[in-house]
């Protein structure tokens, strides 16, 4: 998985390109963390191009979103692919992490 980060006003948009399971999570969990670490806790996860996500990519999730609430911010995902959005609507991730169409809208509910 690649990631990359960019600063978008007052928050943090993490694009993710890939898949993001057992292999690629941590990667992803540590970005999150240095980003919180380092006072930015907006954070919009863009998906478009995310492929895949498994269940430990969910407890990533998970985790980062924790982070980003504990410092007082909030992380938002946009642009899910319907594959990936079937798998969080399963597992009840939606009714715990916020999810918007564009990176725009999530932008604008985290900050």
């Amino acid at each position: 998985m690649e990631i990359a980060e960019r600063t978008e006003g007052t928050a943090v948009v993490v694009s993710l390109n890939g898949r993001l399971d057992g292999v690629t999570g941590p990667d992803l969990e540590a970005s999150i963390g240095a980003i919180v670490e380092r006072g930015d806790v907006r954070v919009v996860l863009d998906c478009e191009r995310m492929e895949y996500v498994s269940s430990a990519g969910l407890r990533v999730l998970l985790i980062s979103a924790r982070k980003c609430q504990q410092g007082g911010g909030k992380l938002a995902l946009a642009s899910l692919k319907p594959e990936c959005r079937s798998v969080l609507e399963m597992s009840g991730f939606l009714s715990i992490i916020d999810c918007h169409e564009s990176s725009e809208a999530a932008l604008a509910a985290v900050a």
